[in-house]
């Protein structure tokens, strides 16, 4: 299973949010680069880069950051947010992104994301499914519209994806544990998918429970920045 540390950008800065509300802002780092080949020095190979001003903004606005991190270290990165149009994406490309996560835009406009699959291919599209109460949440997670996670995964395997992250957004950023029930939930009706945990995993017994029930990977935050979750034990679960 890949762990996959997180790096949320807002303003330049490496933060993290509670429940997504941009109001609970909390800055860890000033220079994102350092966090980066930080983790890239002990060992992880992935990296979940979160533009959350993009998110907001519609457009892609800290490439400069990605690129940065891109060229100076080994980490293979995925990046969201903002993501909107096939030029968008061919920019976070250009900028070093091994592959995109496409959030809002694959709950509003499909047909635009089936595009960047005919063209990149599943295995640098990822869909990222952000959940609250089993609807999808868009916007920077500021809009929740009345789509079904059930249907909204069912729907892109037919299009060609494989490859999904599921935030249960409702426990990211609380270090109280992850939706491991939901995750079970959609493992057992997709019996296919690459599916990577994100939102509240807290401990190192939890990532391997994750493990267990069949993720591809895990996406860990705030535990890392907070010290609950002991980044060289962590390494030793890649």
């Amino acid at each position: 299973m890949k762990i996959i540390p997180a790096i949320d950008i807002i303003g330049g800065q490496c933060v993290r949010l509670t429940k997504g509300a941009y109001n609970t802002k909390k800055v860890y780092s000033s220079n994102p680069l350092e966090v980066a080949k930080m983790f890239a020095d002990k060992g992880f190979r992935y990296l979940h880069l979160v533009d959350l001003d993009g998110a907001k903004q519609g457009t892609p606005v800290n490439l400069s950051i990605l690129e940065s991190i891109a060229s100076k270290t080994n980490l293979e990165i995925d990046y969201g947010g903002g993501l909107r149009t096939e030029l968008s994406v061919s920019m976070v490309f250009d900028a070093g992104a091994s592959a995109v996560t496409a959030g809002s835009v694959a709950v509003k406009n499909p047909t635009e994301v089936c595009s960047w699959l005919g063209r990149w291919g599943s295995s640098r599209i990822i869909i990222g499914a952000d959940v609250i109460d089993g609807k999808l949440a868009t916007e920077g997670w500021c809009s929740v519209e009345n789509v079904d996670i059930i249907n909204f995964i069912s729907t892109y395997l037919s299009y060609g994806a494989t490859q999904f992250i599921c935030t249960d957004i409702s426990r990211d950023g609380m270090l109280a544990g992850s939706a491991l029930d939901l995750y079970a939930r959609l493992l057992a009706e997709f019996n296919k998918i690459d599916l990577v945990a994100s939102g509240g995993v807290a401990s190192i017994k939890e990532v391997r429970e994750l493990k267990k029930i069949g993720v591809c990977g895990a996406i860990v935050g705030k535990a890392i920045y907070e010290g609950m979750l002991d980044i060289d034990q962590l390494t030793m679960e890649v």
